[in-house]
Order: structure tokens, then C-alpha cells, then sequence
């Protein structure tokens, strides 16, 4: 199915939650805050939310410096 992240299209499997994303694509969830069609939900239910068709999603790592 086609997702949009980061506002590029991309491909991915049917039935993978925002969670599953982040793991498959090698994004530790504990750096990174996840817009999904346009609102921020709660970290611990990133595991139960169900990516679909069109989806949008914009992934905001914390980057530390000085």
C-alpha cells in the first residue's frame, strides 16, 4: 500500500502498524515523535495503530547538540 512519510510516497506492507514502521525501518521509536494523518497519538498505542492506503506521516527525530 502507498503511504505518504515525510512527504514522499513510499511503499509498504499491508496490515503494518506505526510501530512496525519505525522497527522496519530502523528508527528507535524513543527518538522520534510520529504525526499520523495530521495528529500526534500516544506513543503506547503506536503498536495498535493500523497504517492504511494513503496514510500520512510525518516521523520528527530529536537531535542533541550544544
Amino acid at each position: 500500500m502507498k503511504l505518504k512519510v515525510n512527504g514522499k510516497e513510499e511503499l509498504v506492507d499491508d496490515g503494518l502498524t506505526i510501530l512496525g514502521l519505525l522497527e522496519k525501518k530502523g528508527i528507535k521509536p524513543m527518538l522520534v515523535v510520529v504525526e499520523h494523518n495530521f495528529e500526534v497519538p500516544e506513543r503506547e498505542n503506536w503498536g495498535n495503530i493500523k497504517l492504511a492506503e494513503s496514510d500520512n506521516l510525518e516521523i520528527v527525530k530529536f537531535i542533541g547538540g550544544g
